[in-house]
């Protein structure tokens, strides 16, 4: 039971990538999510209603963004503007007309780039609380390999193509459990040396049907075949567990999960 990926995405809804490891602090890896698209309202962008954001593709060097030969230094405090991410509302500290302009040309929309605020704290819930950028809901989605390949086979076996891991958009990837969704058994761990909470199982929107390398809706898979298994009570389906950190570390790829607690059966 070891670390096999680790995957930071740095704007929410845009590509992520890997990294061999990452400080976690009380709001996941270092950069996750701390980064967001806004429309005219404020209003947070994600790939359900913009698949597009999937092929545009990040990444945090030294104190800059980096994206398509583009440099844009992340600005961490300055003035504050209100942002909306589901039901919480916020602030954000805009990150520049250049940055504005790169990101609507490539969406063909009128877009700002904004950074959370480092004193600002968005509480989590769930089953162990913590704190949140501007992920959904929780600091670190979690997933198995085992799980991935169960649900590959089942879409197989329906004359489907399976789908990359990707699709999930986990942060941590777990390989060595033979049981597929172990992960939602979970409910304290220590990964390196951090601790983890079990916060909920993750329930799926409509982005895992969303093609990550071309920003193109695909579906009806993964969705169609998680729903012959996976439904969960309150609607929807579930797939990956998240989680919230309970204490601070750093986490790199091949560490041992050492489980602290499961869930009773």
């Amino acid at each position: 039971m070891i670390v096999s990926g680790l995957h930071v995405y740095p704007v929410k809804g845009c590509a992520g990538y890997a990294v061999t490891s990452s400080p976690v602090g009380p709001t996941g890896l270092r950069g996750d999510r701390m980064m967001m698209l806004v429309d005219d309202e404020g209003v947070f962008l994600s790939q359900r209603k913009v698949p597009e954001l999937a092929a545009l593709r990040p990444s945090l060097v030294d104190s800059s963004l980096v994206i398509g030969g583009e440099s844009f230094p992340v600005v961490v405090d300055g003035p504050r503007v209100p942002v909306v991410v589901h039901k919480w509302q916020g602030t954000g500290i805009d990150q520049g007309e250049a940055a504005a302009a790169y990101f609507s040309d490539a969406l063909g929309r009128s877009v700002r780039l904004v950074r959370m605020p480092p004193d600002v704290r968005r509480e989590s819930g769930g089953h162990t609380s913590g704190l949140v950028g501007y992920a959904d809901a929780h600091a670190l989605l979690v997933l198995s390999l085992s799980s991935l390949d169960a649900l590959n086979e089942r879409i197989l076996e329906r004359g489907g193509a399976p789908v990359p891991m990707n699709r999930f958009r986990p942060n941590v990837v777990v390989s060595g459990w033979p049981e597929p969704h172990t992960e939602d058994r979970v409910r304290r761990a220590v990964v390196g040396d951090v601790e983890l909470g079990y916060a909920k199982d993750c329930v799926r929107c409509v982005v895992p049907m969303v093609d990550q390398e071309t920003g193109r809706r695909d579906g009806p898979e993964p969705t169609r075949t998680l729903a012959t298994y996976r439904r969960d009570p309150d609607g929807g389906v579930t797939f990956g567990m998240k989680a919230a950190v309970v204490s601070p570390g750093t986490i790199a790829v091949g560490d041992k999960i050492d489980v602290l607690e499961w869930a009773e059966v």
